[in-house]
């Protein structure tokens, strides 16, 4: 158990950055699912590339924040590129 007055507040602070990164984390792997199923599912090509775009935001903005590392986005993105081509390719 902490002492001190600042490792007190640095317990507080770590658990309060916790939370924060595990609710990114968990609504980008949501956004992720959400751009897979309608990828799968439908073959409105732009509400395939609307929801890519929202789903590039949200990791960008957790990669700017350190939560994930800018190279795991920069994987993830491409992965969900290849699956907006291949829905885009299907369509034609």
């Amino acid at each position: 158990m902490a002492h001190s007055l600042s490792a007190k507040k640095r317990i507080r602070q770590n658990a309060k950055q916790r939370r924060r990164n595990r609710a990114g984390k968990s609504a980008v792997k949501t956004q992720i699912k959400k751009f897979l199923n309608l990828a799968k599912q439908t073959e409105d090509v732009d509400a395939i590339r609307k929801e890519f775009r929202l789903t590039q935001k949200q990791l960008d903005q957790l990669a700017a924040k350190g939560t994930i590392h800018k190279n795991t986005v920069a994987r993830k993105k491409a992965q969900l590129a290849r699956q907006l081509n291949a829905a885009q390719t299907k369509k034609h």
